[in-house]
C-alpha cells in the first residue's frame, strides 16, 4: 500500500476524531471507518497503527483501537498539513473553479464529471458527498445533479461581508448570549495549529472550514437562531469565492492570530471588547479580500 495513502487516511481519521468530539475510550471499528472514507479495511488498519504510534489512538481491551486520552492538540497541525495533499482535493477545487467560471452547466451527470476530470466513480462519489454536505450541489430526482446558487461577483461578495458586519458583532451582545466554552476551546486548538505552521500548507478548503467553524460557533453562542442560520447560509454561498481567491499565507496567519485574540476575549468574559474586536477583524478581512 502506498505510504501516502496511509498518511492521508491517518490524518483524516485524526481530523474526524477532533472535529466530531469523539470521547476518549470510544472504539473505532475498522469497518465503520472504511465505509466512511470509502476505502478497504486494510489501509484503515495501517492508518490506525500509525495513529497508535502517535498516541492518537490506543489498543482496546476487546481488540482493535479506541480514541486515546488527551487527544486533540498534539498533531492537529500535522493533520491539516497532510490533508492538503489529498488527491481528491485537486478534483474538488477544479470543479469549484469551473463552476465559478461558468464552465459547468447548472445540471450535470456523474458520467460527464467522470470524463471531464478523469476520475473513477468511487472518487467522484467521495467528492460529491463533500459538495452535498457543504450545500452547493444536490441530487436531482431521478437523474443527475443540480448546482445550487453561490456568490459569483465581487459586489455580492462585498455585500456578504457587510451583512456579516451587521450580524456577527451584534450576536455577541445579544441578551441570550451563552458561552459554549468547550466548543470555543476546540476552535482555539484548531486556530493554534494553523498559527503554529498549519496555515503555510493547509488547503483553501481547510482554511475556510476552520475559520467559518469558529465564526459559526460564536454565532451559535448568541442564542439567536436567525443570526446563526443567516451566517450558515452565507458561508455556503461564499465558499467557492473563497476557494477561488489566491491564498495570502501571511494574511491568513494574521487572521488566525486575530481569531485567537477574539476567542480569548470571549473566554475571559469581555463580551463588549470581543464585539468591538469582531468589527475590526471583519473590516480588516474585507479590505484584504476585496482589494484585488
Amino acid at each position: 500500500m502506498p505510504r501516502a495513502l496511509a498518511d492521508v487516511l491517518a490524518a483524516n481519521i485524526h481530523q474526524h476524531i477532533a472535529r466530531s468530539g469523539i470521547a476518549p475510550g470510544t472504539r473505532l471499528p475498522e469497518r465503520t471507518l472504511a465505509e466512511q472514507f470509502n476505502v478497504s479495511r486494510s489501509p484503515v488498519r495501517e492508518a490506525l497503527r500509525r495513529l497508535a504510534a502517535q498516541a492518537v489512538v490506543a489498543a482496546h481491551p476487546d481488540g482493535g483501537y479506541a480514541v486515546a486520552e488527551g487527544v486533540g492538540a498534539t498533531s492537529e497541525a500535522e493533520t491539516i498539513e497532510v490533508e492538503s495533499v489529498d488527491a481528491s482535493e485537486e478534483t474538488y477545487l477544479a470543479i469549484a473553479e469551473d463552476r465559478l467560471a461558468g464552465k459547468l452547466e447548472d445540471r450535470v451527470t456523474e458520467n460527464e464529471l467522470m470524463r471531464r476530470y478523469g476520475i473513477t466513480r468511487a472518487q467522484l462519489n467521495a467528492v460529491l458527498r463533500r459538495m452535498v454536505q457543504e450545500g452547493w450541489i444536490e441530487r436531482r430526482p431521478g437523474h443527475g445533479w443540480q448546482f445550487q446558487s453561490v456568490l459569483t461577483s465581487s459586489e455580492t461578495y462585498r455585500q456578504g461581508y457587510r451583512y456579516r458586519l451587521l450580524i456577527e458583532a451584534a450576536g455577541i451582545m445579544e441578551p441570550t448570549f451563552k458561552l459554549d466554552r468547550e466548543a470555543l476551546l476546540r476552535c482555539r486548538t484548531e486556530q493554534e495549529a494553523l498559527v503554529n505552521g498549519g496555515v503555510r500548507t493547509a488547503s483553501p478548503a481547510a482554511l475556510f472550514d476552520a475559520n467559518s467553524r469558529l465564526h459559526e460557533t460564536i454565532a451559535a453562542c448568541s442564542g439567536n437562531v436567525f443570526i446563526l442560520d443567516g451566517l450558515r447560509r452565507l458561508d455556503r454561498l461564499r465558499r467557492l469565492m473563497e476557494y477561488r481567491k489566491a491564498v495570502d499565507r501571511d494574511q491568513a496567519g494574521r487572521r488566525c492570530r486575530e481569531h485567537l485574540t477574539l476567542i480569548d476575549l470571549l473566554l475571559s468574559g469581555q463580551r463588549e471588547a470581543a464585539a468591538d474586536f469582531m468589527k475590526l477583524h471583519l473590516h480588516s478581512a474585507v479590505r484584504e479580500k476585496t482589494s484585488d
